[in-house]
């Protein structure tokens, strides 16, 4: 930049003192050609420099991001295969210390039920599996076909029809999971980016399941008639994983009784 001004300057300069003795001497005009002859290798090796100077630099500190993003990832497994260990041994000590008084046992039965409400715990079932797809229409035009909302409408209409646990893409959804649109056809789901399709699982009466999708006017109709492919299958048996992530209550407290107004 410095260089390319004065550049400007000094043969503005020129110009104007030989400009009142044109054509008198040829020095002058050999001085303006040298001129311009060093300070155009002088801007080519600033920019020369420069460039290399960046490039390396750039490519290093993508080089470190990506070494620090997979150090990241081995963490997260070694602590999610650490916090299932934990979990299972929480389990053992349950199960044996139901093995005593009835009540003990009526206790860990509402346990288990509770944990299945709040999607921390593996479960199997009679259900339904749906397969959400763009058939890659989204990748040739580059416009999201399936939207979020999309999912979300799907996903309202199982539990309204009575499904006891819902999962997309195996990610088990519960009462804090979200759905919601990351750009372009990616979508996120419990934290993680996904592209069609996207299968749904839903534990419940699968003929009641099925029928409240395919009514008239329903779910498959409109998704149908939006361009998006949707199948539904009867299964006998689906398993839903549990939930991974963290349950953070940092606000919510239960009401002790007497307190509430």
């Amino acid at each position: 930049m410095f260089c390319t001004f004065y550049f400007n300057i000094i043969c503005l300069v020129l110009n104007i003192w030989v400009g009142g003795q044109v054509m008198k001497n040829m020095k002058f005009q050999i001085a303006i050609a040298l001129v311009c002859l060093v300070l155009g290798l002088m801007v080519s090796i600033q920019f020369r420099t420069i460039k290399q100077g960046v490039g390396p630099v750039s490519e290093y500190r993508a080089r470190e991001l990506a070494t620090q993003l997979k150090k990241s990832k081995e963490e997260n497994v070694k602590l999610l295969n650490a916090k299932n260990e934990y979990e299972a041994k929480i389990k053992e000590f349950e199960d044996t210390a139901s093995q005593g008084s009835m009540s003990a046992k009526l206790l860990k039965q509402e346990l288990d039920e509770a944990r299945i409400l709040a999607g921390i715990e593996n479960v199997e079932g009679q259900g339904i599996t749906v397969i959400v797809d763009d058939l890659k229409f989204s990748e040739k035009v580059n416009y999201p076909l399936i939207s979020y909302a999309m999912l979300l409408e799907l996903m309202n209409e199982l539990n309204a029809a009575g499904a006891e646990a819902v999962s997309i893409n195996d990610q088990r959804m519960i009462s804090t999971s979200e759905i919601r649109q990351v750009g372009g056809i990616h979508i996120n789901i419990n934290t993680v980016s996904y592209a069609p399709p996207f299968i749904f699982k839903a534990i419940g009466d699968a003929k009641t399941l099925e029928a409240a999708l395919r009514m008239r006017e329903g779910i498959v109709e409109r998704f149908e008639t939006s361009g998006v492919a949707i199948t539904i299958t009867q299964e006998q048996l689906i398993t839903i994983p549990k939930y991974n992530g963290v349950i953070e209550k940092k606000y919510a407290k239960v009401v002790k009784k007497g307190e509430a107004q």
